[in-house]
């Protein structure tokens, strides 16, 4: 009889304490449970907190550059004839300047053309194709250009001549190219210049319609063979009896005009002319606001 007493009560305590066992589980996984629960509430709170960040900050640089453009005169607008750079009617500013132009870009040298113009602090518009948008290095290149404060012009997607087309390719050509320097480098271009200098009606309208500044240029000499050299380049382009002021200069992406161009950038200071910063010059979006100020 005590033997089974004994027995009972052994089972019962055995009972009890796996009971409690069993419930001091349940606890601490009802517990692990909850933390994790508070540790993910805690992860996702902070993950939206760290976009609700970065989003505010992006609206804050929106924000910067549009007050920047805002605060922006514009000084200077193409001629008629699209070839020159003029002081816009009832403003003050210097006549004696040169614009600095680069078409095809970013083919090969664009970069360190950027580079040099940065050494030599002088500003220009890279005309981009885009053709050579085709890859993750020259969108890259693009992008570190326009971040080093060079304007960025449309100059078709692929070189054509634009009166060859039809009106919806010519479109595209132009479209194409400033949806594609839009996604790089967040704005769209507000230069263009036509393939070989090649207008047509429709181009013409397109671009009015993107609310671009239409050039051509004064002169240019980088594509002929006398010239595929820096020294006679940097000798023709300083000392041709076409430069005036209002001088719009063509060059392009090439190895020579690269060694050139800061010999030319000496030589037009050394005439005493201002390297005009684009950003001073009248784009077809602005037109009606600020000529009327």
């Amino acid at each position: 009889m005590k033997k089974w007493i004994l027995s009972t009560l052994l089972a019962s305590t055995l009972v009890l304490t796996a009971c409690e066992s069993a419930d001091s589980e349940e606890t601490l996984e009802t517990d692990n449970n909850e933390t994790s629960q508070d540790s993910d509430v805690t992860d996702q709170e902070e993950t939206t907190d760290s976009s609700d960040e970065e989003t505010a900050d992006l609206e804050d640089d929106t924000e910067e550059e549009a007050d920047v453009a805002e605060s922006i005169e514009y000084l200077y607008e193409v001629s008629d004839n699209l070839a020159y750079i003029n002081v816009i009617d009832g403003k003050e500013a210097n006549k004696q300047v040169a614009l600095l132009t680069y078409d095809d870009a970013p083919d090969k040298h664009a970069l360190e053309l950027a580079q040099v113009l940065v050494e030599k602090d002088a500003p220009a518009i890279f005309f981009v194709n885009g053709m050579y948008l085709d890859s993750v290095e020259k969108k890259e290149i693009l992008k570190e250009i326009h971040e080093m404060g060079f304007a960025i012009g449309n100059h078709s997607q692929t070189h054509p001549s634009l009166p060859t087309l039809t009106a919806e390719q010519q479109t595209e050509e132009i479209i194409k190219t400033s949806d594609l320097v839009e996604e790089i480098i967040g704005t769209r271009p507000r230069f263009f210049r036509a393939p070989f200098g090649q207008n047509s009606d429709h181009s013409k309208q397109v671009v009015e319609d993107e609310g671009m500044a239409l050039m051509n240029w004064t002169y240019g000499y980088d594509w002929e063979s006398e010239y595929m050299e820096s020294d006679a380049l940097a000798d023709i382009m300083v000392n041709t009896n076409l430069l005036v002021p209002g001088s719009n200069l063509l060059m392009h992406d090439r190895e020579w005009t690269l060694e050139a161009t800061p010999a030319i950038i000496d030589g037009l200071r050394d005439k005493d002319f201002e390297l005009l910063d684009p950003d001073l010059i009248l784009s077809d979006e602005l037109e009606s606001e600020d000529v009327s100020e």
